[in-house]
């Protein structure tokens, strides 16, 4: 009797505790929206945190966390929520909600690829909201604006590469040609002979002069005649 007595006691116990520590999540959740429509979005974090902490598997406190940290432009954290409360949440519209917050912090980082996806995810979940739908139009044209520009940017790329290539060659034909014009002030053309050639040639032919002026000088000479010998 004893022992039965202590079980419902202690069930008892465990029903109040599960109780209050539901209460205090919806305290929690209060006080932070209190805060977060102040815009004390710090202190609205803080008990956002605590309501987290008191229920792991609760999706509004990680939405409301979500937009907290959003606010202050804790961006990465923001997404990382939104997204845990998708795989969470049931409800379509708010669902559409997270998927519109997610596609508002995309954009503001110009992510326009990723920031339309989550627009779709939001409109598939809500048709009927004009406020998504405008975003997505909005981020779409964002987006060919951001692919024009690239494909402007590759272009004028591609022209001053080809620009720098052009100038490349040119200046290393300028050098050739410089190298050329060296070589050639440095060394006399093959047709034209330098003056000490010139000058060899000369006195090599001089001495041929003289030696040939002296044969004719030597045979223009009278000979004597050997006398005959008696018989």
């Amino acid at each position: 009797m004893f022992k039965l007595k202590y079980i419902l006691f202690l069930l008892l116990f465990l029903t109040v505790n599960a109780t209050f520590a539901q209460k205090n999540e919806r305290d929690y959740l209060r006080s932070g929206n209190r805060f977060f429509k102040d815009s004390l979005f710090v202190k609205a974090e803080v008990d956002y945190r605590k309501a987290l902490e008191i229920n792991p598997s609760s999706t509004e406190a990680h939405y409301n966390l979500g937009n907290a940290l959003m606010f202050q432009e804790k961006f990465p954290e923001a997404i990382e929520l939104f997204e845990l409360a998708t795989k969470m949440e049931k409800n379509k519209n708010k669902l559409s909600q997270i998927y519109h917050n997610i596609g508002v912090i995309l954009q503001a980082g110009k992510d326009y690829k990723k920031c339309i996806e989550a627009y779709k995810q939001a409109l598939r979940n809500n048709p009927h909201d004009d406020e998504t739908r405008y975003n997505l139009a909005l981020a779409q044209k964002m987006l060919e604006n951001q692919e024009d520009d690239q494909q402007d940017d590759n272009q004028d790329q591609d022209q001053n590469q080809d620009q720098d290539q052009q100038d490349q060659e040119q200046e290393q034909q300028d050098q050739n040609q410089d190298q050329q014009d060296q070589q050639q002030q440095q060394s006399p053309p093959e047709n034209e002979m330098s003056k000490e050639n010139a000058e060899q040639l000369l006195n090599a032919a001089m001495q041929d002069e003289r030696q040939t002026q002296e044969k004719v000088q030597q045979q223009q000479q009278p000979q004597s005649k050997q006398l005959d010998k008696n018989w």
